[in-house]
């Protein structure tokens, strides 16, 4: 094995992965630098979200190497994928899967607890969240009493509360209207490059892309002619820091 770049937190390089018949990753090789948002692009089908599961280590690629700061996550047994995903990564799903037994609060400090937290540090570090999000009234309300919008920003103040190293996002704005998706991504966004959270956001959506650093195109299961592309907005802001 050949340990990835320095810069790189995340590194990918040969990943195949198929679904009995259905070829979902054919040979993805890709690096993320710590701090960035990459936006993973790609219409569906084309392997966005099987690309996030390995290299979150929900997945273990059939083929491939995924590595996380220098160390190789490919090889780690499901136990301490587990607790790599809990310490060091968050995750945001196109649907909230909130439990429902508990309330919004709860469901928010969960992670932090599970980490070990006391609980009222966990349930403080989570209200900030839900109010971040514009969601803090519903803290006392549980997930049947939220509509479709509350749910998914109480996942994203979830993911979030934990201060992620890494956070991947799989289509997390698909269940919101485009006024309520725009302000959320940039919620997200914002929140990312305050704290230095790497983001992996797949999305089929340009204006979702458009916010991210950098943008790598799938298309059947490989990257896509071109590979990877600045956005406007990242541009934008090299442009300035050259300036200044």
């Amino acid at each position: 094995m050949v340990a990835p770049p320095d810069n790189d937190v995340l590194w990918a390089r040969g990943l195949h992965h198929s679904y009995g018949a259905s070829t979902a990753l054919a040979g993805v090789s890709l690096g993320v630098r710590e701090g960035e948002i990459l936006a993973v692009t790609g219409p569906r089908g084309s392997g966005k979200t099987t690309l996030l599961r390995c290299l979150s280590a929900q997945l273990a690629p059939s083929e491939g190497e995924v590595w996380f700061n220098s160390s190789p996550v490919h090889t780690l047994a499901a136990r301490h994928r587990e607790r790599l995903r809990l310490d060091r990564f968050g995750w945001i799903d196109t649907q909230p899967h909130l439990v429902t037994e508990l309330t919004a609060g709860e469901n928010a400090a969960l992670p932090l607890l599970l980490r070990g937290e006391g609980g009222r540090t966990a349930r403080n570090t989570a209200a900030e969240w839900l109010d971040r999000l514009d969601v803090g009234d519903c803290a006392r309300r549980r997930p049947a009493q939220l509509d479709q919008s509350q749910r998914q920003r109480v996942a994203i103040a979830r993911a979030l509360a934990t201060t992620p190293q890494v956070l991947f996002a799989d289509e997390p704005t698909a269940p919101l209207h485009r006024a309520d998706a725009t302000q959320v991504l940039r919620t997200l966004t914002t929140a990312a490059r305050s704290h230095q959270i790497t983001v992996v956001l797949a999305t089929h959506d340009p204006e979702a892309a458009s916010l991210a650093d950098r943008a790598v195109a799938l298309l059947d299961g490989r990257r896509a002619r071109g590979g990877s592309v600045s956005s406007p907005d990242a541009e934008s802001r090299a442009a300035c820091s050259l300036s200044v």
